[in-house]
């Protein structure tokens, strides 16, 4: 029988059955640590019992009544994330994706009622927003836009992590009326920007009358040691796009804003059919509190910081390793070549890791992550590395 799905995927050669914490089993039996977490997903781990009582207990009276009605369980998820997150408003959507078309509807509104005809948004390179038509053009990476052009006007791009030229293009663009950046670059290689680069975008945007957008959908919800990856630098966003880990695997996107930008939506201005539904919203409650209740966000801080002095150590004056980085959970090993063929030689050992950018290994653990796992995870991953890097030869430049 030929494979009744859409080829937009490469699967790996795995189907899991269940998963319990940081492991997940196959149909044979055999046990994988998860240092992916479903993509930065499942930052409680599979199966957690917060999680699973509040599904169980919501579909068990209702799951959906769309958002023509009041919605209990979205109403009190508002409140507390708009609370924990320093933030007066939040529309919620589906996906990553769906909370960054939010976002730039908004600023494009924002724009209108400021008098710009044409209202653009500053981008970054190799930033990574989401796959529709206008977060694929938002996004840094030329290889997401081709064949889908023509691509959404009212884009400026300029290099992430670099002052200089956002200054000139504020000094140069008229028609600007936002910046939509990611605190850390995911998809991009897990770059971390210097650490003036938010506060510095921060006061460009209040200097200029901008929105500044922080797309938190890989870095919220604990996984830099902070709830959120911009309270490391002190900064309050004007709107903030959250998804992945917001309900542990349960469909849900948000887009917060505060301020002004928090009165820019109106009825009929944006919606959702499935957006905030009752399931989804009281997953993400579960999520929320377990967060809080267990301090996963230090936690987070705790075993990232083990994990990094662990792999720093074991592949210390290693030739063919460039460079070693991150912050929490959310950590990058940059190789000299292209590498993606270990994604595979991990999963025969029973790993699930990730390559991005062609040559960085990304590391996105669950935030429960255990001492003893993180030790595992090291010990498993720096051997890989090192039979890796003896029987792989570096790219020749220009090759």
């Amino acid at each position: 029988m030929s494979d009744p799905l859409m080829a937009t995927y490469r699967r790996l050669p795995v189907t899991f059955t269940h998963g319990a914490g940081a492991w997940l089993w196959d149909e044979t039996g055999k046990r994988y640590l998860d240092a992916l977490a479903g993509i930065a997903v499942c930052g409680l781990g599979h199966a957690h019992p917060a999680v699973r009582e509040a599904l169980c207990d919501q579909a068990g009276s209702l799951v959906h009544t769309s958002n023509l009605y009041q919605i209990a369980a979205q109403t009190e998820l508002g409140a507390r994330l708009t609370a924990l997150a320093g933030m007066d408003r939040v529309f919620f959507g589906n996906s990553g994706a769906e909370a960054n078309e939010a976002a730039i509807k908004l600023a494009r509104l924002h724009g209108h009622h400021r008098g710009i005809e044409k209202p653009a948004i500053l981008v970054m390179e190799n930033s990574f927003h989401g796959r529709t038509l206008a977060t694929l053009t938002a996004t840094g990476n030329r290889k997401v836009q081709a064949g889908f052009e023509p691509l959404v006007q009212g884009f400026v791009r300029v290099p992430y992590d670099d002052l200089a030229a956002v200054e000139t293009a504020g000094a140069n663009r008229h028609d600007l009326v936002a910046i939509l950046v990611e605190p850390i670059q995911g998809e991009g290689g897990i770059r971390i920007p210097s650490p003036d680069y938010l506060p510095r975008l921060r006061e460009i945007c209040d200097r200029h009358g901008w929105l500044l957008m922080l797309d938190e959908i890989q870095t919220g919800m604990g996984r830099t040691g902070a709830l959120f990856a911009h309270q490391h630098s002190g900064i309050q966003p004007d709107v903030m796009t959250l998804a992945k880990g917001l309900a542990n695997g349960v469909p849900i996107g948000a887009c917060l804003a505060r301020g002004a930008a928090a009165e820019v939506f109106g009825p009929g201005t944006h919606g959702s059919t499935f957006g905030g539904n009752p399931l989804a919203c009281r997953a993400a409650s579960a999520v929320l509190a377990t967060i809080e209740d267990e301090g996963l966000t230090a936690r987070a801080a705790e075993r990232g910081a083990q994990l990094l002095a662990g792999f720093r150590q074991a592949l210390a004056h290693q030739p063919g390793v460039a460079d070693i980085r991150g912050r929490g959970l959310m950590i990058g090993i940059e190789l000299d070549r292209p590498c993606a063929d270990l994604v595979g030689q991990a999963l025969a050992a029973g790993l699930l890791i990730n390559v991005t950018a062609d040559r960085v290994i990304r590391l996105l653990p669950p935030l429960i992550l255990e001492p003893a796992q993180a030790d595992l995870l090291v010990s498993e991953l720096a051997r890989l590395i090192r039979d890796f890097l003896a029987t792989s030869p570096p790219q020749v430049p220009g090759s």
